[in-house]
């Protein structure tokens, strides 16, 4: 059998490994917060923002910054109904309540019109998930949000190195959120990175993941709020900031991987791949196929056919909505792409000859 191709792994140089054996060595004491500020400052500049935050997690990073929002009981928070679980699972760590909406069938991101739809008295925030490095219509949804008096939230969990109109993602909603996982483009093993130009939120945000102490206060153990614990660690800050020293070519390296999928994929009209709008930039995290209907090829077909080539077959995210703990949606586009649809491997130091053999893949498939 072929070598296994995996749909995602880490670029990890002899940079990250001296950061990381510096912090695990000398980052105490006066020095253990040192490579989570450069980190944090290196990550606000890239993205051209005021404010960033190091968290443990994407996850942990959207609790607070909902939490700061002051989410809670009886509220309402829109989000597409394509998306993983993290992003509506701290919504209802607050006791509110998810609401899903359908996604647009090109980019695979939540829809303005049904997002507006779906506006009620109790909605407090809606969330803009920026599908595998796809961009949400920013100009769209903020204008929603002015309109309604509704903060619109980024998450960027997937899309570093995404840029719309000029701006990076998650740095034009009320706050953003990334994440650091070990299969993201940009990583410190896990980890995430909260981001806004709003400095009351930052504060408070601040304040929430240093369990409820604020900075400015001079009692010792005197927490002002009840608060929660997502911190970063020194040392996985310190592989972040490696990472930053990388990061346009961590950027152009995915960019590369897509064009040679879509450059050797066009000439079938059978499928499509993550769009590229005018005045947008994809960082292209996640390179994904959807065949056309008319195809009958299946997310079940692509399983197998790419498990018996040793190649991992990611499937598209299924709707929130089909799941145990949440109420069935009538979203069409988002229970009928995820039946037809495979994310495509994409890692840094992949070969041609691993792209080849994927593009042969789905030639095989296309043409049986």
């Amino acid at each position: 059998m072929n070598e296994k191709i995996y749909y995602t792994k880490p670029s990890i140089t002899e940079k990250e490994i001296e950061y990381a054996t510096d912090a695990a060595r000398n980052g105490w004491g006066d020095r253990c917060y040192e490579y989570i500020n450069r980190f944090e400052q290196g990550f606000k500049q890239h993205l051209a923002v005021n404010h960033a935050i190091a968290t443990s997690s994407c996850t942990g990073a959207m609790h607070i910054g909902l939490a700061a929002l002051g989410v809670g009981l009886g509220d309402e928070v829109i989000l597409a109904d394509t998306n993983w679980i993290a992003t509506a699972a701290p919504i209802t760590y607050l006791s509110a309540t998810p609401v899903f909406v359908d996604i647009l069938p090109d980019t695979w991101c939540i829809d303005p019109v049904q997002a507006e739809a779906a506006i009620t008295s109790k909605t407090k925030a809606i969330i803009a998930t920026h599908l595998y490095g796809n961009l949400c219509d920013m100009d769209a949804l903020i204008a929603l949000g002015n309109k309604y008096g509704i903060p619109i939230i980024e998450d960027a969990a997937e899309a570093i190195g995404s840029v719309y109109k000029g701006k990076r993602a998650g740095s034009m909603g009320m706050f953003g959120v990334f994440s650091f996982h070990g299969t993201k483009t940009l990583t410190t093993g896990e980890g995430g990175m909260f981001v806004t130009n709003n400095s009351e939120l930052y504060e408070t945000v601040l304040t929430l993941n240093n369990h409820g102490r604020s900075r400015n206060q001079t009692k010792q153990f005197w927490p002002d709020m009840i608060g929660f614990k997502y911190k970063m660690s020194n040392i996985q800050a310190a592989i972040g900031c490696a990472q930053m020293e990388r990061i346009e070519s961590l950027i152009n390296r995915k960019r590369e991987i897509f064009s040679f999928y879509a450059d050797n994929l066009q000439q079938f009209n059978k499928i499509h791949l993550n769009p590229e709008k005018k005045n947008t930039l994809n960082g292209y995290w996640m390179p994904t196929v959807v065949f056309d209907k008319k195809t009958q090829i299946t997310r079940e077909i692509l399983i197998d056919v790419f498990s018996k080539e040793n190649i991992d077959a990611r499937v598209f995210f299924y709707p929130l909505s089909s799941l145990s703990m949440f109420t069935p949606v009538a979203n069409y586009n988002s229970y009928d792409i995820p039946t037809r649809a495979i994310n495509l491997p994409s890692y840094d130091e992949m070969t041609k000859e691993n792209q080849i053999s994927i593009i042969d893949c789905i030639k095989k498939i296309i043409n049986e």
